[in-house]
């Protein structure tokens, strides 16, 4: 059974450990996590629990929505999503509370990135471009983008300008310095996706890295660069 926490970005900080080294982590608001229905394989083809988080005004909510908050008896609820179990699982005693999570443990966090807009292929695609001298005109331009009458067509996956960014992003393995119950908030180290103020899944990780990245990562030991080499300190 994976079942995780809904919450908001609330922006970062910094923590110290008992030896006085800082620790640069991301706020994770998860306050108000509201088991809204349990979905079973007899009723509905599988075996999952819908969960809310933040509440709103009931006049912002599609009646359709709305019919089925009380339906629940529950008030509105601006993120919702599922978590899926295991056809033979039942979730019987779930709490979503910041204690689901412990500390130092390894988790998935899903969001959506950062907004960019409209963007070129040197930023979106990190191209190279061409000839920056004087006289090129091709500075930052893609250049050729494809064949004469034979295929007569523009290859699959080439790069072009576009849109970039507002997408789902899962970054795994991060890890969990602070459950701060009482503030119903995890303090999390690494990139957690998205801008201040965006809602998020926190999942038990899924995949766990292993050897000298696992220690690093689970904060067995820490990583000190000095010219090419990298030295890995046990703490």
């Amino acid at each position: 059974m994976r079942i995780g926490l809904l919450g908001k970005k609330i922006g970062m900080t910094r923590v110290y450990d008992d030896r006085g080294r800082a620790t640069a982590v991301t706020v994770i608001d998860v306050s108000g996590n509201s088991l809204l229905q349990v979905k079973t394989v007899e009723k509905e083809g599988y075996s999952a629990i819908q969960c809310g988080y933040g509440s709103q005004k009931e006049s912002r909510v599609p009646k359709a929505e709305l019919g089925h908050f009380k339906k629940l008896n529950s008030e509105p609820k601006r993120f919702i999503r599922e978590f899926r179990l295991e056809d033979s699982e039942k979730p019987d005693g779930v709490e979503l509370k910041p204690a689901t999570f412990k500390q130092g443990q390894l988790i998935d966090v899903i969001g959506r990135s950062k907004g960019k807009g409209f963007q070129g292929i040197v930023r979106k695609h990190n191209a190279d471009g061409q000839g920056a001298s004087h006289g090129s005109m091709m500075h930052r331009r893609p250049g050729a983008i494809g064949m004469r009458s034979t295929p007569g067509r523009i290859w699959k996956n080439q790069s072009m300008p576009g849109h970039m960014g507002d997408e789902q992003i899962t970054v795994q393995n991060l890890r969990i310095v602070q459950v701060r119950e009482n503030d119903s908030a995890l303090l999390v180290a690494g990139a957690v996706p998205g801008p201040t103020g965006s809602y998020v899944i926190v999942r038990p990780a899924i995949k766990h890295p292993v050897g000298t990245i696992g220690k690093v990562r689970t904060g067995q030991a820490s990583v000190s660069k000095s010219g090419a080499k990298t030295a890995v300190k046990k703490k």
